[in-house]
């Protein structure tokens, strides 16, 4: 990436600009101001990650950047975040994005602004970002939203076709890891401690309000911008990667919102487009440019004349669990999916549950934390599902949009589950994934209530699978996968089950000759905080079978650095454990294990967070613990249990 260093403005940086609420909370905010170009438009990025010390290696790059040409840019921690007071209470909540729209209009008042605000962010931040939006505060007019969704339910870490995820658990541990950590007491003085312990006497249990919430209702409608997307005005450009977990929202933003909107799709992990991977990286950050100098300051640059849907269409490789790079074209359509209908019809088969189906599928949003995160070859999979190949491809098929596949089937239990997988199946003998999808066949009503399976007797279900754009070369075959579980990246059923599939299709959105050929510039960022590290980085993944138990253990350990900008020192580490016992679906087990630690000289404290789900007579059995520390004094020990009925 190239390093720019001179900008059009000098950018002058405030660490601590308090923002007052109408409840008496202040809320911290790291501002980014240029210097002798009058009010000027503000770009807010409002997050819960600690901008003091969680995204300051990221901020670096991003923040004076987009300063530099000509914008006040201001990172907020959330209420009950970083050096904002008050307290945390869930993710999306009421209160975070009335926060959030209070702060809009805070900003958009100030004698430094022109009155004008833009919204930026990815994961957290890309989704309060439409949130935001959704509820219309008139200052804001345009937003940049990446790796983000339009349905909390269907399309977020927690479910997947009603299937809850296995890193739903996984997420509350995360969740439950970011908010242990103090305030930074240079910025918040003596009371840091005091603050420490309320929020955590006060830290919610999200790990059994996730897993309790195991319909589509009210709850997980909230925030969920697919309810009425013509609720959001603000210009919205919505960015993802193929190998992220929410590839699909781009396509569902550009098919549904009156607003203005375009979308981009790359090969990325759950990063940003100039620092992710797979490459290549883009001139994200000039991107965004063009977009708020278009929305924000009403400066034509050609942001119309961008296609509606820039896709990178990704070639056929041997699967490998990592890349630096994936061969492939860029294109521009102006719909997120290919004009021609590709179908092809296949026969019938058995399948019965094999627990250990699901050990090559990779996480669920890579993003650089863990070893070997992408999809690996699925060969060992497809021995462990029905399979049904096509015939040999006499040319080149360009698959982009969401293939469906539609089934009917019979089950010899009356809860059960499908997941179905399209693979590209390569000369060389490797099983490449191109896209999986997966439905709780009880939902097939629809994911607010459950319908048995009636035993024995045909059903009819679809199943629409993740968005993708990939190129199947010619001599090559296409294989549907299906599979009653697939853990651990899916909860299985409690009991085995037999799904016999009587027929089935699939449809293909494919290219014929549309999409014009597009280019991005090589990636650019402002200078980044070089940090002294005091330890290495780990990485290690397990996975095997022992004892009749299968096991995958991961472990990321990024080590102790300091930021030489504030002193501060931190670390962290996270260790995942999936097991599940041969034959037995219902012995499945996960654990998560956080330590954070956090301080600066001889001043540290350590958190350490954990999260265990497993199964019991029909209900899930939700643990969790936190643990605080200053120096070697134990100041707060907490545990939570719940036993939750299945639904």
């Amino acid at each position: 990436m190239q390093i720019v260093t001179e900008f059009p403005f000098e950018v002058v940086e405030e660490a601590d600009l308090r923002i007052p609420l109408s409840d008496g909370i202040t809320l911290s905010a790291r501002v980014w101001f240029p210097q002798g170009c009058g009010p000027v438009p503000a770009i807010l990025e409002y997050l819960p990650y600690r901008k003091r010390d969680g995204t300051a290696a990221r901020d670096a790059g991003t923040h004076p950047y987009l300063a530099g040409h000509g914008y006040v840019c201001v990172r907020v921690d959330m209420r009950g975040c970083g050096e904002s007071e008050g307290l945390f209470e869930d993710e999306y909540s009421l209160q975070e994005l009335t926060d959030g729209v209070e702060v809009v209009n805070w900003l958009s008042a100030q004698d430094w602004c022109s009155g004008s605000v833009g919204m930026m962010g990815i994961s957290w931040g890309g989704f309060n970002g439409l949130q935001i939006a959704a509820l219309a505060p008139e200052p804001l007019k345009a937003v940049v939203s990446l790796c983000s969704t339009v349905d909390r339910y269907s399309d977020d870490i927690h479910y997947k076709g009603g299937v809850m995820l296995g890193e739903n658990p996984g997420w509350a541990a995360t969740a439950l890891s970011w908010f242990s950590v103090p305030p930074d007491p240079e910025l918040v003085g003596e009371g840091w401690r005091e603050i420490w312990m309320e929020r955590l006497e006060n830290t919610p249990f999200l790990a059994e309000r996730w897993v309790t919430q195991q319909l589509r209702d009210e709850y997980w409608a909230h925030g969920s911008v697919c309810e009425d997307y013509s609720s959001i005005k603000a210009a919205v450009l919505s960015v993802g990667g193929w190998h992220d977990g929410y590839r699909n929202t781009i396509a569902h933003l550009v098919e549904n919102l009156d607003a203005p909107v375009k979308g981009i799709v790359g090969p990325w992990n759950h990063k940003y487009p100039h620092i992710g991977v797979p490459g290549p990286q883009i001139d994200f950050l000039g991107e965004m440019l063009s977009w708020w100098d278009h929305w924000l300051k009403g400066i034509d640059r050609g942001v119309d004349d961008d296609p509606t849907y820039r896709v990178y269409v990704m070639g056929s490789v041997k699967p490998e669990v990592s890349f630096e790079h994936r061969a492939g074209r860029w294109i521009g359509l102006d719909q997120p999916k290919g004009a021609e209908e590709w179908r092809w019809a296949f026969g019938e088969g058995i399948v019965d549950t094999d627990v250990t189906c699901g050990q090559g599928t990779g996480e669920y949003f890579p993003f650089g934390f863990g070893p070997g995160e992408l999809p690996d070859d699925q060969t060992a999979d497809d021995a462990k599902s029905l399979c049904f190949d096509g015939e040999e491809l006499g040319a080149d098929v360009e698959v982009v949009g969401a293939a469906t596949i539609a089934l009917t089937l019979s089950s010899n239990q009356s809860r059960a589950q499908i997941a179905v997988r399209l693979c590209d199946l390569r000369p060389d003998g490797t099983s490449a994934l191109i896209a999986h999808g997966f439905l709780n066949l009880r939902h097939r009503e629809g994911h607010d209530r459950v319908v048995d399976m009636p035993i024995g007797a045909p059903v009819e279900v679809e199943v629409v699978l993740d968005q993708a754009a990939y190129r199947i070369p010619a001599g090559h075959r296409l294989r549907v996968a299906i599979s009653p579980s697939y853990f651990p990246f899916v909860w299985p059923e409690d009991k085995e089950v037999t799904l016999s599939v009587h027929k089935g299709s699939v449809c293909l959105p494919v290219l014929n000759g549309e999409g014009e050929s597009v280019a991005f510039d090589p990636p650019k960022g402002a200078e980044q905080v070089d940090f002294k590290r005091y330890s290495d980085r780990v990485e290690s993944k397990g996975l095997g079978l022992e004892g009749g138990v299968w096991r995958q253990e991961i472990i990321g350990d990024d080590g102790l650095i300091e930021n030489p900008q504030t002193g501060l020192k931190t670390a962290q580490k996270v260790h995942e454990v999936f097991e599940i016992s041969e034959g037995d679906p219902s012995s499945a087990r996960a654990k998560f294990a956080w330590e954070r630690s956090y301080g600066r000289e001889d001043w540290m404290v350590h958190t350490r967070s954990h999260v265990a789900l497993s199964s019991c007579d029909g209900a899930f059995v939700v643990e969790a613990k936190l643990e605080a520390f200053e120096g070697d004094s134990h100041l707060f020990d907490r545990e939570w249990r719940a036993v939750i009925q299945k639904v």
